[in-house]
């Protein structure tokens, strides 16, 4: 089963992702880790992705693209594998599509934008030991104090509300567009997210196997 996950920041497709590689013992793959990787063993595609951001270029699609199709044909992923964070916009998907890399279904993660704003903006970090809590779902004992270890809790600047709203609006006028994309192929199946992440993860794995 070769799958795509979509859903906005926040939407927890990470989540999905590990419990998906947990029932289907396939690979996710992730855009950033195996362009690391590519680099890290100096693959022709890896090597040529090094030479755009030696020049503080943008790493362009068809390296991107070269790099997942050389990711793809590894052992691991003869029974599957998921795409996660990849593609982010129309032509990365119609390459994909070119170079003949088959996916069977798309999977968007749908939250609202108020309710991901709340989920991330409501988080916090310990300064000392990097223990994390929630405003609402996992509040420390003591207010902005670590149970662990004392610190002060604080605000990661990615978790701010406006940080957050930024890749939101990023993310609706740059992937959004993709389940149209999908939906024409047939492929987009749609699971409304949960407070609950067991249930989301119910409604995943009924949408892959409906």
């Amino acid at each position: 089963m070769n799958l795509i996950l979509l859903g906005a920041p926040g939407a927890g497709k990470g989540t999905q992702a590990e419990k998906i590689v947990e029932k289907y013992n396939i690979p996710a793959i992730s855009t950033g880790n195996i362009i690391r990787a590519a680099l890290k063993n100096g693959t022709e595609m890896g090597l040529k992705a090094k030479a755009y951001m030696d020049a503080g270029s943008l790493v362009p699609d068809e390296v991107v693209i070269g790099i997942i199709k050389d990711r793809l044909k590894e052992d691991d992923c003869k029974n599957g594998f998921i795409l996660d964070g990849f593609p982010r916009t129309i032509p990365q998907a119609q390459a994909l599509e070119d170079m003949g890399i088959i996916i069977d279904k798309v999977v968007d993660i749908e939250v609202p934008d108020e309710k991901i704003t709340a989920r991330l903006s409501g988080r916090r970090v310990c300064a000392k030991c990097a223990n994390s809590y929630h405003l609402i779902y996992k509040q420390p004992k003591v207010e902005g104090v670590c149970d662990a270890c004392g610190g002060e809790l604080i605000q990661r600047k990615d978790d701010a509300p406006e940080t957050v709203q930024a890749r939101l609006v990023e993310y609706h006028e740059m992937t959004e567009p993709l389940k149209d994309f999908y939906e024409k192929l047939g492929k987009l199946v749609i699971v409304e997210g949960q407070e609950d992440v067991e249930e989301t993860t119910k409604l995943v794995f009924e949408a892959l196997e409906g």
